[in-house]
Parts: C-alpha cells; sequence; structure tokens
C-alpha cells in the first residue's frame, strides 16, 4: 500500500531530518581535530600558561635594588620648660627630610636572579608537562570512544544473522526436525545481543563524555580509523632525557640551587647608605647628615651555616629524586615497548588466524545443521565464540593504540620541544 502525502509540511520535515542527520554526520570528530580542540581550549593549559606570563613578569625586577626610603620627621624637639614643642628655641631642634637606599649585596640579587630564572624555567616546564598530557590523554578518550564505534558497527550483522538463525530453525521444524524448543533460541540470542547492544551504547556516551571533558564541546560521535604512529625505539630511547617530566624535575634542580647560592649570599653583608637635610632656625643654621649602615653576620656557624647546609640537603634530595624519575621512565619505556611487540603480535594472530577460524566455524556449524547433521547448540557456540572472537580483536587493537599513543606523546622528540602547544592566557568571557 502506497502512501500520499497531501500536505506539503510533511515532506519539509523530511527534509529537515535528513539535514539534520546529514549535520551531525559533519560533526563527528577525528582525532586530530580532538587534539587541535584539546591543546586550543584545555583550561589546565590556559592555567599553566598564566603561570608562565606571571613568572615572565616577576623575572623583571628579581635583581633590582629596593625601593628607596623617603624620611620626614622633626628632631631634637624639647619638651620641658617653657621651651616645650617650640622649634625656633634649642641649636639641636630640626626638621629633617632624608632618602635611604638599601644595597643587598651582589651576591644576594644574583641569586634572586637565579630563583626567578628558575621559577620561570618550572612554570614553562610544567606548562609543557602539561600540554603533553592533555594530548595524550585526548589520544587516549578519542581511542576509546573509536573502540566503543567499532564494537557497536559489529551488531547490525550480528543480529541480521541471527534472524537468518531464525528463519533456520523455523524451516527445520516444518520439516518435522529438531525439537519444539529450538524455537525460542534464536530469540533468547536476539534478547541477549540487543542487552549487549545496550550496554555498549551506554559505553559509547560515557567515552564520548569523557573526549568531550577534554575538547570542551561534545561530538555526537567520531570518525577516522586506527592511528598508526611509527615506532622508533632508539630514538625513544635517546630522546629520554628530554621526557617533559625530566624537564621539569630539571627546572625544580634550578630551583633548589638558586636556594643554596641565595643561602650562601646570607654570608655577604648588606649595606644601606642615607642622606639627609635638617632645617633648622635661621639662627643657628642648617645641616646636612650622611649615613651608611652595614649588617654583620658575626655568627655563621650558628645562623647562615645551618640554613646552607639545610637547602644543600634539599638540593640533593632534589637531584635524587630527578634519578629516581629518570630510571622509572626508562623501565616504563622498555615496558611499554615490550607491550606494544605483545599487542602486535596478538592483533596480527587475531587478524590472519583468530577472526578467520572462528568465522569458518560458524559458518560451517549452521551449514551443518541446515543439512540436518549438526545441533543448533553447535551453532549457538560457534556464533558465540566468533562474537568474543571479534569483540577480543577490537579490544587488542584499543590496546594497541593506547600502548602506541602513551610512547609516541610521551617520546616521542616532535612532542618534547618547550615551545609546543603553549597557549596564551586569555581572560574569561562573561
Amino acid at each position: 500500500m502506497s502512501v500520499i502525502f497531501s500536505s506539503p509540511v510533511v515532506p519539509r520535515v523530511l527534509a529537515l531530518g535528513v539535514l539534520l542527520l546529514a549535520s551531525q554526520a559533519s560533526l563527528a570528530l577525528t582525532l586530530d581535530q580532538a587534539l587541535q580542540q584539546a591543546l586550543a581550549q584545555a583550561p589546565s593549559l590556559k592555567a599553566t600558561a598564566a603561570g608562565v606570563d606571571a613568572a615572565e613578569q616577576a623575572r623583571i625586577p628579581a635583581a633590582a635594588l629596593p625601593d628607596p626610603v623617603l624620611k620626614l620627621g622633626v628632631q631634637n624637639v624639647p619638651v620641658e620648660n617653657d621651651q616645650r614643642f617650640r622649634l625656633d628655641r634649642e641649636p639641636m631642634t630640626m626638621q629633617m627630610l632624608g632618602l635611604m637606599q638599601e644595597v643587598p649585596s651582589r651576591a644576594k640579587r644574583a641569586a634572586w636572579q637565579q630563583q626567578a630564572d628558575a621559577t620561570l624555567g618550572s612554570a614553562q616546564a610544567a606548562a609543557h608537562f602539561q600540554a603533553q598530557s592533555v594530548a595524550a590523554q585526548t589520544a587516549a578518550a578519542w581511542l576509546r570512544a573509536w573502540a566503543s564505534e567499532q564494537r557497536l558497527a559489529l551488531f547490525p550483522a550480528l543480529i541480521k544473522e541471527n534472524r537468518l538463525l531464525d528463519k533456520a530453525v523455523q524451516v527445520r521444524l516444518a520439516a518435522g526436525l529438531g525439537l519444539a524448543a529450538e524455537r525460542l533460541v534464536p530469540r533468547q540470542q536476539a534478547a541477549l545481543l540487543h542487552e549487549q547492544q545496550d550496554a555498549l551504547h551506554a559505553q559509547r556516551k560515557q567515552n564520548l563524555a569523557q573526549l568531550a571533558r577534554w575538547t570542551a564541546s561534545p561530538a555526537p560521535a567520531v570518525e577516522g580509523g586506527w592511528p598508526q604512529w611509527p615506532v622508533q625505539r632508539a630514538r625513544y630511547r635517546q630522546a629520554l632525557l628530554q621526557h617533559p617530566a625530566l624537564r621539569t624535575a630539571a627546572a625544580q634542580t634550578r630551583g633548589a640551587e638558586a636556594d643554596v647560592a641565595l643561602a650562601v649570599a646570607d654570608k655577604t653583608p648588606d649595606w644601606a647608605w642615607e642622606v639627609a637635610y635638617q632645617n633648622r632656625d635661621p639662627a643657628f643654621g642648617d645641616m646636612v647628615s650622611l649615613q651608611v649602615s652595614m649588617d654583620l653576620p658575626l655568627f655563621v656557624g650558628s645562623r647562615q651555616g645551618p640554613r646552607i647546609a639545610a637547602e644543600q640537603a634539599r638540593l640533593s634530595q632534589t637531584q635524587a629524586q630527578r634519578d629516581d624519575l629518570r630510571l622509572q621512565l626508562q623501565a616504563e619505556l622498555e615496558q611499554g615497548l615490550a607491550e606494544l611487540e605483545r599487542l602486535q603480535l596478538a592483533v596480527r594472530r587475531s587478524e590472519q588466524t583468530l577472526l578467520p577460524l572462528a568465522t569458518q566455524r560458524a559458518q560451517l556449524a549452521l551449514a551443518d545443521y541446515r543439512g540436518g547433521q549438526g545441533s543448533l547448540t553447535e551453532v549457538i557456540a560457534a556464533r558465540r565464540e566468533l562474537i568474543e572472537t571479534q569483540l577480543r580483536d577490537i579490544d587488542l587493537r584499543e590496546q594497541q593504540s593506547l600502548t602506541n599513543a602513551a610512547l609516541y606523546f610521551a617520546f616521542d622528540p616532535q612532542h618534547q620541544e618547550p615551545a609546543l602547544y603553549h597557549p596564551k592566557a586569555t581572560e574569561a568571557q562573561p
């Protein structure tokens, strides 16, 4: 029976629906697009960029002299007898206008500059480390979402095959073969398939939500394919010392060295100068004073010495932690390479051996059943094994890509450039 639309509104609604579906399809996010969005919009990167800006500004006045001090006052004013609070009776009474300038030692100012440089380096290393982390986690989130898409893509064909199985069961029963209870088996299998499909739909939504956490905008789907990053083992090992985490540790070590330099600089005395103009009664004449003061670090053994020892101990602690981190990253690199090699072999075995065998077994079991030689139990078991093999193949590809991405974004020199992915901090828009 054909249906004729008498109203022009319905075709317009259908056309609008087609356009909406097309627009949703066009909104599917590729891996490159996800990385670009995350590195351009991630709030954590804007936060670290603001930290770099702050450190750059704080570095400018780091070694500058303190601001001069203006002094105003009245000196030697009498407070007794009939001359009290008079400014024109006592020769030593004067109004004073002075200027004082503290001059920290050159060693101390150099240590302040060293501290500011170390703080800037630490902020830059933290920004780079955060950018590398955002890129790696965005890629991992995208890969999990893509794996969900691949799992769901299996089910239309599986549901269609289950309908064919249902028809085969009905044909056998109509021919007087088999048991009446077999009529319900395909329906049970269909319900199980739909239940598994619903679970995968929920997992897909969760993975897309996790991806939106990095891209700052939700996507209805992802598209592309399994990414293939070149694995260059020798290059990864050579670039190990440039890992963002080690850059951060090195910046912390430079900060500890600056703290030691500042503690040592405390042994060098600071000094200050002061000049003052004193205005007295015209009968006595004005005066000028010049004064120089200097610290006297006389108790080095009980004051500066322990502080120096404490900062040197902190420096040794930071250096040991950096060495431990290097060994940890070295172990992670070798473990990751070994795991990636295992997964590559497993994916190849799944693609070349396990999947073809499982497919062939399911086909043969169904053919035997149709020919009256096999049992429905064997068909169900073969189909279940095929589904598990297909899902396991996707699991292996997902694990392989996740391991490949973790190695690539952590150890590939392309992602270890300090100037990479440093968005400028921007003011929040209302």
